[in-house]
């Protein structure tokens, strides 16, 4: 078995056909077809179940993709580092971030980390389950998890700061008169809410169970930007980090009292490179316990 091997088949199991897998990877198609039989032969299993939507991983085959994509990082995190000199770093830097934390500061780092190391490439995508989130930095996928800390956090997690939470109000509510929301007040408001096993959803939970109100839920969401367009338009309100408010919804947008604000850390992975322990420091050079300032417009 070879890693270019298993590089082939995540990206079949990506695309979902050995033409669009190709063609993801720049190679001819009989290569992936030749060496994805070779792999199977040398297991001794079938990787792949052909349906009507096309190539699906089987229940072996699954199994198996989730060690060769540890070891295909494992290959990258390794060339990269061989390859960092003193002035110049390269490579693929693979970075989770917690949906709605740090969506103001995570840009800004990797915008100065882009500038001391314009050859490396970043890769980032947005997790909402913690468990999930959990499970990736157990198994060594990623060089970096930004996420909110909670009772299963690691010992050697890095405390950034805290990201201070903020309920975005229809237009017109009543509430949009005072400088900061008694969460009190909002008694009886429908609720727009994010999936069962997202941080955001649990920190919604505790507050509203905490303050006594009931949980009416009118609608749950996958993404902040979606709760807070949903709440503009009248389905109900929210409660969402405050850096996460897109543009253009910001006089919508009030602190609570009693204030909600939640713990950020970073995790990286065991024996991280020089790329991690960069980006560490950047995140930390970032202001992260800066409240949220949104006045009522009169």
């Amino acid at each position: 078995m070879s890693l270019r091997q298993y590089e082939y088949a995540l990206a079949i199991a990506e695309a979902g056909s050995v033409t669009a897998a190709a063609e993801l990877l720049h190679v001819a198609q009989p290569s992936v077809s030749q060496q994805i039989r070779g792999l199977e032969r040398e297991l001794g299993v079938e990787l792949f179940a052909r349906t009507p939507t096309g190539l699906v991983p089987t229940v072996v085959g699954r199994a198996f993709l989730r060690e060769a994509e540890v070891a295909v990082s494992a290959s990258r995190r390794a060339r990269a580092t061989a390859r960092a000199g003193a002035d110049e770093l390269v490579g693929e830097l693979v970075v989770a971030v917690q949906m709605g934390f740090g969506t103001r500061q995570l840009p800004g780092a990797l915008g100065a980390l882009r500038r001391r190391f314009p050859r490396l490439e970043v890769t980032v995508f947005e997790e909402p389950s913690s468990a999930e989130l959990e499970r990736l930095c157990r198994r060594g996928v990623l060089d970096l998890a930004l996420m909110a800390a909670c009772e299963r956090s690691p010992a050697d997690a890095h405390r950034l700061g805290d990201e201070e939470f903020a309920v975005v109000l229809p237009a017109g509510h009543r509430q949009l008169a005072a400088d900061r929301v008694d969460l009190s007040e909002l008694e009886g408001e429908p609720w727009v809410r994010f999936d069962r096993d997202s941080a955001l959803d649990g920190v919604l939970l505790n507050v509203l169970r905490n303050n006594d109100l009931t949980p009416t839920t009118a609608a749950r969401v996958s993404q902040t930007a979606t709760a807070v367009r949903w709440a503009a338009q009248g389905l109900g309100v929210t409660l969402v980090p405050a850096s996460a408010v897109p543009l253009g919804h910001e006089h919508l947008v009030r602190p609570v009292f009693p204030a909600v604000s939640q713990p950020v850390i970073a995790v990286v992975r065991p024996g991280a490179g020089p790329a991690e322990t960069a980006l560490l420091e950047l995140l930390c050079e970032e202001t992260w316990s800066e409240a949220a300032s949104f006045s009522p417009v009169s």
